[in-house]
């Protein structure tokens, strides 16, 4: 377990290779680069806002188009594709697949520009069918609906609000005008809702039933949908068919478009590499406007892990005509904070940064943290078959997909361990999908209750036939687990020069709470309590005492060592002291160790007798078929919850307890400059 040395990195490089230099470095990944650089009067910061307006508008374009595309044509894919991570490609067939990058930037513009005019015909849909529905009670009607009339007549065709007759609308125009017996009224269609009608007069008077067919609330017929791309008047029945020819051109159209954007789905991959080509290079001008330059040169300043800068350093000045150099960093400066562990204990590093990498002067606890990680998820789910199912899953995930991004991997590694630790513990206290073993041999097997639980023993014991003894191991654990976290910051204090600190804040604790604990297995009423098969004599009782008193005085003297007034040191000292009643809190908090693996062993129980009860009630067949989906159910359910709640509590045992006994994190993450791509990973090696 290890916090990465960091070193200082100043590279002075010139002017003409800085892109290329930065692309170097992006590639590798190793480096972070200072972006917050001030100005120092000589060397200047360029303004690269329009460069990088263009790739976002390319790297816009290209997403929309592989949108398009994924809509036209998806992409067949399982559903364990996204754990594949990003496909890695060499420099050499990455510059290879640039030369067509004028022919790829051609295909994203004409999917993007079909997939406009796909948009302009769904938009006008809408239109044609209201024109169309427009014309519908007008289809019988022989003439245009402009038609306004003759020489000596005049015309007004429109609607009517409402079911009327002929002899309606004379009614009505009788009591409303005076030449009613002048108006020739043809009704053309009606419903309940309209009557359309033609109403032909003489010129003479137009305009007294102008203005009582306005009174009678006239509706002009829609006129602008009855002519052609040339001007000339059509009949509705004319116009509708025009509209229907349209719209089954339009829907003609549109499918040509679709297929013709299916036929680049070849181009998928081209696309998405030059997607990715675009975020990098605007990355690239995002940190080539926030460092200093002159005409002639530039600097870039970050950090780089110690052991990549060999390696890194000797590449740099193979490749560039610069000057590098790579120093320790200063005690005022805040350094990046990058961790490297072994397998065992890499899974855990996120869990670790989900609550803070570790500060200035810590140690990486992620070895610690591993150990007992695995181990409480194991105590909590407890039961070796859902453990072999997590291990097995997890195992063949990260086997089938080499590419997984690192976070994803480490994360099914971590649940890998933890299935591990499941397996384990649950053959230790005899869980196998619960008593499954015992319920099918009691159901199918007629077998005697008694015999079937033997037949998978426990390697130690059950802890639901003993819960008080499995609640005294999960606080034994739990005491393991916070001397463990005090044992690592007297560690810490020693590490770093503070020996005092570590008797002081971890030696007399230790005295204090070991010494309590000891004392408390010397009294009878206790180990009876916890189930203990013995009590601790009299001389360990005496040396408890003696224990316990030493650590108190050096808890109430030193825990407020920093004032210099007795009194208050006193008083902060006997404050201190009274944290014993937290550590009483933290132990009784491991029984959720217990209760979650005791969830799991009575649900999954629970489920087995259903199943039984079922199962043996029935034909063999049928039987055998209704215990299957009850187990199969039950067990799926059984497992996602427990499994969530082991996640959750193991988290919460680590960032409460464990961590509050010696660890304040507050270190920066390592942000490398990297390929923050999103399909490709361009490998160069060095």
């Amino acid at each position: 377990m290890a916090v990465m040395p960091m070193k200082r990195m100043t590279l002075i490089a010139m002017r003409r290779d800085r892109k290329q230099l930065l692309q170097f470095l992006q590639r590798q990944g190793t480096t972070e680069i200072d972006t917050d650089v001030p100005d120092d009067g000589i060397y200047k910061k360029i303004d690269v806002s329009s460069q990088k307006q263009l790739l976002l508008k390319q790297i816009k374009q290209a997403d929309d188009a592989l949108e398009i595309l994924n809509k036209a044509a998806p992409e067949k894919s399982s559903l364990l594709s996204a754990f594949a991570g990003r496909e890695v490609v060499s420099l050499q067939d990455f510059e290879k697949d640039l030369d067509r990058k004028n022919q790829i930037l051609a295909v994203i513009s004409k999917i993007n520009s079909l997939y406009k005019e796909n948009l302009e015909l769904i938009s006008q849909i809408p239109k044609d069918q209201m024109d169309r529905e427009a014309l519908v009670p007008w289809e019988g009607f022989d003439l245009p609906l402009d038609f306004s009339g003759t020489e000596k007549t005049k015309a007004f065709i429109g609607t009517l609000p409402g079911d009327l007759s002929p002899e309606d609308i004379y009614l009505t125009l009788g009591m409303l005008c005076k030449v009613s017996d002048k108006v020739d009224v043809e009704i053309i269609s009606k419903s309940d809702q309209y009557t359309a009608v033609m109403f032909v007069t003489g010129n003479d008077n137009a305009d007294e039933l102008k203005e009582v067919l306005h009174r009678m609330n006239f509706t002009k017929a829609p006129s602008q949908v009855v002519k052609d791309s040339d001007g000339k008047s059509l009949t509705p029945a004319e116009a509708i068919e025009r509209i229907d020819s349209e719209t089954a051109r339009k829907s003609a159209r549109r499918k040509q478009i679709l297929s013709e954007i299916a036929d680049f789905a070849s181009s998928r991959h081209d696309i998405e590499l030059i997607r990715d080509y675009f975020q990098m290079r605007k990355d690239k001008y995002d940190v080539i406007g926030s460092i200093n330059q002159s005409d002639h040169v530039v600097i870039i300043t970050g950090y780089a892990a110690a052991e990549d800068v060999p390696r890194l350093e000797k590449a740099l000045n193979e490749r560039f005509e610069l000057a590098c150099d790579f120093s320790d960093p200063s005690e005022d400066e805040d350094v990046p904070v990058k961790l490297k562990n072994n397998a065992f204990a890499a899974p855990v590093e996120g869990v670790i940064s989900s609550y803070s990498l570790p500060g200035k002067g810590e140690i990486d606890p992620s070895m610690a943290v591993a150990v007992f990680y695995y181990f409480f998820f194991g105590l909590m789910l407890s039961d070796a078959a859902y453990g072999i199912i997590i291990a097995l899953a997890c195992g063949i995930i990260l086997k089938k997909f080499k590419n997984m991004e690192p976070g994803t991997r480490k994360t099914f590694q971590m649940f890998f361990f933890c299935g591990v630790a499941t397996t384990i513990v649950g053959f230790i206290f005899g869980s196998f999908f619960g008593d499954v073993v015992s319920s099918v041999s009691q159901t199918f097997g007629h077998m005697p209750k008694a015999a079937a639980d033997k037949l998978l023993p426990p390697i130690w014991f059950n802890p639901l036939s003993d819960p008080i003894k499995m609640l005294t191991f999960c606080f034994a654990v739990g005491l393991i687990h916070l001397f463990t976290g005090l044992g690592i910051l007297m560690y810490q204090d020693i590490k770093n020069g503070h020996v005092l600190d570590a008797i002081y804040d971890g030696l007399f604790w230790y005295m204090f709470v070991g010494g309590c604990v000891v004392l408390l297995l010397c009294l009878p009423m206790i180990t009876g309590m916890l189930g203990l098969s013995f009590t601790l004599g009299a001389t360990v009782k005496k040396v408890s005492i003696w224990i316990t008193l030493i650590g108190f005085v050096g808890v109430v003297l030193f825990s407020g060592r920093e004032s210099r007034n007795w009194g208050k040191r006193l008083a902060k000292g006997l404050y201190g002291a009274y944290g014993i009643t937290g550590y009483l809190s933290d132990v009784l908090s491991y029984s959720r160790l217990l209760a979650l693996g005791l969830a799991t062993s009575v649900i999954s129980s629970v489920f087995n007798t259903m199943a039984g009860m079922v199962g043996g009630s029935l034909p063999i067949v049928l039987g055998v078929i209704l215990y299957a989906v009850i187990f199969i159910i039950g067990h799926i359910l059984n497992m996602a919850i427990n499994a969530l709640g082991a996640y959750v509590h193991t988290n919460r045992l680590q960032y409460v307890e464990f961590f509050g006994k010696f660890y304040n994190g507050g270190g920066r993450p390592f942000e490398a400059f990297d390929q923050k791509t999103k399909y490709i990973r361009i490998k160069e090696d060095i």
